[in-house]
C-alpha cells in the first residue's frame, strides 16, 4: 500500500474513532439525564407541592430516603445491565425463563398508562405558560416528542433536548426558590431528623420516582454508547451516581421553593379537584412570571417523561424481537407508543380514576418484581454478568430495599381490588 494511502487510511479511523467517542459520550450524558428527568415528572412536582404543604420541613427526609433508595436500584440495575451487554428483560430471561416477559409487559402496559398522564400535564403546562387549550397543549406536546424521533440520529437529538429540559428545570427553579427564602436551616436539620415521620408519604414518592419504566432508563441509554462489560464498571457507577446527583438536587430544590411559601404561613389548597398547589406556589412568589415559569418547568418536566417513558418501554419490545434493539425500528417502535399514548389523551382528555388506580398497582409491582430478579442475578447468576466478582455492600443494599419495594407493592395493589369491589 502506498505511503499516502496508509496516511488517509489512519486519518480516516482517526476520524471514526473520534465520532464513535462523542456518540459514546452523548449516549452517556443522555442516560443520566433520561433517568434524572423521567424520575421528575408532573406527577412528582404535584406529589412535592403537596406532601410539602401537609408536612413542612419534615418531608425532606422523605426525600433524603427516595435518594437513598435511588442508589441502591439504580447502581445495581445500571452495573448489572452494563456488564451484561443486555436489556433487562433480556438479561432477566437468561436467569430466569419468562421472567423478562413479564417485566417487559408490565413496563410496557405501565408506561403506556403513565403516558398518557405526562401528554396531559404537558397540556397543562402549556395552560400556565401560554394560555392556549390545555387539550391542544398536549396534542402539542405529543407532536413535539414524536418530531424528535422522526429525526435520523433521534437518540443524539434526544440526549441534547434532555439535557438542556433538565438543566432548564433546575435553572428555574433555584431562582424560586431563591426568592421564596424557604427556612434552610430547619430544612437540613429535618432532613435527619424529621419532627413527624410519615411512612406513607415516603413510599408514595419512591414508587412514584423510581417505578415502573424509569428504573430501567438510564441503564438502557447508556448501553447505546458501548461502554459495556464488566471491565467499564467503575465509570458506570459514577454515570448512575450523577444521575442520582441530578434528580437529588431538582427534588431538594423543588422542595425548597414551595417550603419558602408554606413557612411563610401561606395556606395552599388542596381540597378542590381542580387545585394545584405548585402553580400556586410559584405564583405566590413571582405572581404571573411565576405561575409562567411554573408552565415552562411543569412542560419540561411533562415532555421529558413522555420521551422517557416512549423511549424506555419500546427498549423493551426487544425481549420478543431482536429487531427493536435498535436503527429504525426502535424509533418507529417509540413513535407508535407515543401516538397511541397520544389518542388516548385526546379521547378521554385525562387519565381517568380507574387508569390512574390501575397504573398505581403496577407501579408498585415492575419494582419488586424486576429487583427480585435481579438480585437473583447479583447472588446466584454473575456468570451472566461476565465476573465473580460483584459489591456486597451494594447486593446488601440491593436487597433490602427489595424487601421494602415489596411491601409497598403489596399496598399500591390493594386499592385495585378496592377500586373494583365498589363496581366503579
Amino acid at each position: 500500500m502506498p505511503e499516502h494511502t496508509q496516511s488517509e487510511q489512519s486519518q480516516t479511523d482517526a476520524k471514526l474513532v473520534a465520532v464513535k467517542k462523542r456518540a459514546g459520550r452523548s449516549a452517556v450524558i443522555g442516560a443520566i439525564f433520561l433517568m434524572a428527568t423521567s424520575a421528575i415528572g408532573p406527577g412528582f412536582i404535584t406529589q412535592t407541592a403537596t406532601f410539602t404543604a401537609t408536612m413542612g420541613a419534615a418531608f425532606a427526609f422523605a426525600i433524603l430516603i427516595s435518594v437513598l433508595v435511588d442508589i441502591a436500584v439504580q447502581l445495581n440495575i445500571w452495573r448489572m445491565i452494563t456488564s451484561s451487554g443486555k436489556r433487562a428483560g433480556e438479561l432477566a430471561n437468561a436467569a430466569i425463563p419468562f421472567s423478562g416477559h413479564v417485566i417487559a409487559i408490565l413496563v410496557v402496559i405501565g408506561g403506556l398508562a403513565f403516558n398518557i398522564g405526562n401528554i396531559a400535564g404537558g397540556g397543562l403546562g402549556l395552560n400556565a405558560l401560554l394560555g392556549i387549550d390545555a387539550k391542544w397543549g398536549g396534542l402539542l406536546t405529543g407532536a413535539l416528542a414524536i418530531i424528535i424521533f422522526l429525526i435520523k440520529k433521534a437518540g443524539k437529538v434526544m440526549d441534547i433536548v434532555l439535557v438542556v429540559l433538565g438543566v432548564g428545570m433546575i435553572v428555574m427553579t433555584v431562582i424560586v426558590a431563591i426568592m421564596s427564602q424557604p427556612p434552610i436551616g430547619d430544612a437540613l436539620r429535618q432532613t435527619f431528623v424529621p419532627d413527624t415521620l410519615n411512612f406513607a408519604t415516603i413510599t408514595t414518592i419512591v414508587g412514584g420516582t423510581v417505578g415502573g419504566y424509569i428504573t430501567y432508563s438510564g441503564a438502557h441509554r447508556y448501553l447505546d454508547s458501548g461502554h459495556t462489560g464488566p471491565e467499564h464498571a467503575g465509570p458506570v457507577m459514577r454515570a448512575a451516581a450523577n444521575g442520582i446527583l441530578v434528580t437529588g438536587i431538582m427534588r431538594y430544590v423543588l422542595f425548597l421553593a414551595i417550603l419558602g411559601v408554606v413557612a411563610s404561613g401561606v395556606a395552599l389548597d388542596l381540597t378542590t379537584q381542580a387545585a394545584n398547589p405548585a402553580g400556586q406556589a410559584f405564583g405566590i412568589v413571582l405572581g404571573e412570571a411565576g405561575l409562567r415559569i411554573f408552565g415552562a418547568i411543569f412542560w419540561a418536566a411533562a415532555i421529558s417523561s413522555v420521551i422517557g417513558a416512549a423511549y424506555t418501554s419500546a427498549t423493551f419490545l426487544s425481549t420478543f424481537h431482536k429487531r427493536f434493539l435498535g436503527g429504525w425500528s426502535l424509533q418507529w417502535a417509540t413513535i407508535g407508543f407515543i401516538i397511541v399514548s397520544l389518542i388516548i389523551y385526546l379521547l378521554i382528555g385525562t387519565a381517568p380514576a380507574a387508569i390512574l388506580v390501575f397504573v398505581g398497582g403496577f407501579n408498585g409491582l415492575i419494582l419488586p418484581i424486576g429487583l427480585t430478579v435481579f438480585m437473583y442475578i447479583g447472588w446466584f447468576r454473575r456468570d451472566l454478568l461476565g465476573t465473580r466478582k460483584y459489591p456486597l455492600w451494594l447486593l446488601i443494599a440491593g436487597t433490602l430495599v427489595t424487601l421494602l419495594t415489596w411491601y409497598m407493592g403489596i399496598v399500591s395493589v390493594g386499592p385495585i381490588f378496592a377500586f373494583l369491589g365498589t363496581g366503579a
